[in-house]
């Protein structure tokens, strides 16, 4: 079958491309108060939003991307066949798919992190970089597209980082797993995946379900654009040390529980390759430290647990209901806040966590569907009734279990609290390099 061309000079960068490693990163979010200062504003983002095509050149590590929610759409005056072309939960918004994604309780939109969930986010503008000073280069394009601009409102910001080990607040290597995409360029991270099509990424190529999926209209406003999920997330890292410690006597028993809650250990080395301890080596290297499946070694999980993090993140060849692979999304997460010094028990009481995004082509059936039907209940891998959410990002009120098949007996941790919290987010869109330009030369 013909791997369709990607039309690489009109993705955004930050859609196809991995991260660099370390790397700083800021998220900008704006407000569009005069419809005339949006339109120029897209004008000239145009001109420094970094494409996909020049993977070789020496600014390939540094890019800006923009994003608009359905609110800046309208900001924008879009017309009204358009924006009902977009995709239903993109044209509700996150905070009012709060219930269906779990954030209820301490999750809910009412607590949510001021302007998050709003009306008043309109765009996101997020500057990638190695290192702070690159990025304040980056950022220095970025702020004079809208510092001067009359009509045109900055509201919020986030300053983020990827340390040299990788490390998210909870003390877990991150960034592993990437998935390979027909006609990107860009391996995946793991050899044994299928490259997925293109279309679950991108929009306006055929996706694993139909050669000819629909996009927003008119076809240059869709084509070449992505859906991304932003969401601000909190970790309670002194709650995370305090649970693994009233759940096991010592260092090393913590350890062995922690790696089986999330798939991995600390390190990044999979259970699937090291069941019994810890091989940092393996952890450390890209070519082996995501190079493994579920279905034929490890089908019960006496491994990797069946509701672990990473398991209910990508099920991978294992025995689920329904088709894995249309549901597979590019996941990136990026740590913020300062680090709780290690063997700190008691909260320090600052924020840190990780800002995540989601990128993908189906909103419904790619981030809602995970976060409602793996990441928040078991059914999908025949999960009892108790076993129901993450243990490590699900949403928890202590009263949740999970369960480490062994013999001759299971362990079963019980009381599981909820160790991450939604400070906020919105659905947004990509639009590609030229869409960019559509939405200035609008004249409605």
């Amino acid at each position: 079958m013909t791997v369709p061309t990607l039309e690489l000079d009109d993705i955004q960068s930050g859609v196809l491309r991995p991260r660099p490693t370390p790397f700083a990163a800021t998220y900008i979010v704006l407000r569009i108060d005069d419809c005339n200062a949006g339109r120029e504003l897209m004008r000239r983002l145009s001109a420094i939003v970094a494409s996909a095509a020049h993977s070789e050149s020496p600014a390939r590590d540094t890019w800006v991307s923009v994003a608009l929610s359905f609110q800046g759409l309208r900001a924008l005056r879009v017309p009204q066949s358009s924006l009902d072309s977009f995709s239903p939960q993109f044209q509700q918004g996150m905070a009012a798919r709060a219930k269906f994604l779990a954030d209820v309780g301490d999750n809910s939109p009412e607590h949510w992190e001021k302007p998050l969930g709003s009306a008043d986010v309109h765009v996101v503008i997020v500057a990638i970089s190695p290192d702070s000073k690159h990025l304040e280069v980056a950022l220095d394009r970025a702020r004079k597209t809208y510092q001067a601009l009359s009509g045109v409102t900055a509201i919020w910001r986030q300053d983020c980082h990827a340390l040299p080990d990788e490390k998210e607040p909870f003390g877990f290597k991150d960034g592993i797993s990437h998935p390979a995409i027909e006609g990107s360029g860009i391996p995946g991270s793991n050899p044994r995946e299928v490259p997925l099509k293109a279309g679950e990424f991108v929009l306006g190529y055929p996706d694993e379900i139909s050669d000819i999926p629909q996009i927003p209209q008119p076809e240059i406003l869709g084509r070449n654009g992505s859906y991304v999920v932003f969401r601000k997330l909190h970790q309670r890292v002194a709650a995370f040390r305090q649970y693994l410690k009233s759940s096991a006597p010592d260092a090393e028993g913590r350890e062995f529980l922690a790696a089986k809650m999330m798939g991995r250990w600390r390190s990044g080395a999979p259970l699937a390759l090291c069941p019994v301890h810890d091989e940092p080596q393996i952890g450390a290297d890209p070519r082996r430290n995501n190079d493994f499946l579920f279905k034929t070694d490890d089908a019960i999980g006496y491994r990797t647990p069946l509701g672990s993090h990473i398991r209910r993140m990508n099920p991978r060849d294992a025995d689920v209901a329904g088709l894995v692979r249309i549901h597979r999304m590019i996941r990136r997460g990026t740590a913020y806040g300062p680090v709780l010094p290690e063997g700190v028990m008691e909260d320090d009481r600052l924020d840190r966590g990780l800002m995540f995004a989601f990128v993908g082509a189906h909103l419904g059936r790619q981030f809602e569907f995970v976060q409602s039907e793996w990441m928040n209940d078991s059914a999908f891998f025949g999960g009892d009734s108790e076993s129901v959410k993450d243990p490590v990002a699900g949403a928890n009120a202590g009263t949740g279990t999970f369960d480490v098949p062994r013999r001759p007996l299971r362990l079963r941790l019980k009381g599981l609290p909820r160790f991450v919290v939604t400070r906020g987010g919105e659905y947004c869109f990509l639009p590609g390099i030229r869409a960019l330009r559509w939405l200035a030369d609008l004249k409605t």
